[in-house]
């Protein structure tokens, strides 16, 4: 309990432990002062012996009480205060949809272990840096889905990206129709930056909206769009499901590149080409760096101050030095 009472214990005022320096001369002026005094008590009995000796013994404790007593009571004028240090963030968070494809070529393993998993990994990590944003999550393929809301438990967001896999929605690659999806979920947004990360790995070739339309309607509600095309140059190797069971074949990789270079330059984003797992986390590092959130942290340092205890030492020291002075060690006539 003591210990814990007296942990981080900082003193404001150190310079009143000089005074501590007093104490030495006080002790020795008190030795040589007794040295002088010779008492010598002569008494018959041999009970009358023994209290006096007992009394003998205990003559020095007031002034060992006074000494305690000055010494608690200079400890309590260096003023003994408890620090307690807090931080609060505050600041202007960013909207960010991250908009993944889930088609079935994105279980292509050009990727390791393929480029859905590759995906997932790295967003998770963007999520995890992002601390203050309001983050949500939506996929498609021929169809578009949102799988988490704009949120900044993320927790909830981890969760939601741990659980995305191929065969959720129907086949394809809607390309317009994961973007549409994405600018509805913000923009009702009341933050001044709003931002949608379409990760894809094919062509456009399904859903009900036209990527171009979709564009247009992400630059009238001020949202950037940075795009990122998924896949090795060449061919990559692909679980097929055959009559045979699952076999793997060489697919060919046909991103649209110049599809997604027009949408992140006509919202004012950028466009991004991920060959293997260490570009595609290199260029989730990037966008993290070119959106910057604006986060002001405002340190609070509370003095909580801890003298009391030595002033109710110095006060007990005093009284049992009374005490003693006018009961068992007073002096008769």
């Amino acid at each position: 309990m003591l210990t814990t009472y007296f942990e981080d214990i900082e003193f404001t005022q150190p310079w009143w432990f000089l005074l501590l320096l007093l104490l030495p001369a006080l002790i020795w002026w008190y030795v040589r002062n007794n040295s002088k005094q010779s008492v010598s008590l002569m008494v018959s009995s041999t009970a009358a012996h023994g209290l006096q000796s007992w009394r003998a013994s205990l003559r020095h404790l007031p002034f060992i009480c006074r000494i305690v007593c000055l010494a608690f009571i200079i400890t309590a004028m260096a003023r003994p205060q408890t620090r307690n240090e807090s931080q609060r963030a505050e600041g202007e968070g960013v909207d960010i949809i991250l908009c993944i494809d889930v088609s079935g070529s994105m279980t292509a393993q050009d990727f390791q272990p393929n480029r859905l998993e590759a995906a997932k990994a790295v967003a998770i990590d963007f999520v995890n840096k992002r601390l203050t944003d309001r983050i949500g999550v939506v996929i498609f393929s021929g169809e578009s889905f949102t799988q988490c809301p704009l949120t900044t438990d993320h927790t909830v967001l981890v969760s939601a990206i741990s659980n995305i896999r191929n065969g959720l929605l129907e086949d394809g690659t809607a390309i317009g129709a994961g973007l549409g999806t994405s600018v509805d979920r913000l923009r009702s947004s009341e933050s001044k930056s709003k931002i949608v990360v379409l990760l894809t790995d094919g062509e456009n070739n399904g859903g009900l909206i036209d990527p171009k339309t979709a564009k247009e309607i992400a630059k009238a509600f001020g949202i950037r769009v940075y795009t990122i095309g998924v896949g090795s140059d060449g061919y990559a190797k692909q679980p097929v499901n055959t009559a045979l069971g699952v076999v793997m074949q060489n697919e060919k990789v046909s991103i649209d590149e110049k599809l997604l270079t027009e949408i992140a330059t006509e919202t004012g984003g950028r466009y991004f080409r991920a060959k293997d797992n260490n570009s595609l986390s290199g260029i989730y590092t990037e966008i993290d760096a070119l959106e910057k959130t604006k986060i002001q942290v405002i340190n609070t340092i509370r003095y909580s101050d801890r003298f009391l205890p030595f002033v109710a030492a110095a006060m007990l020291m005093l009284l049992l030095e009374v005490l003693l002075r006018y009961t068992i060690l007073r002096k008769f006539p």
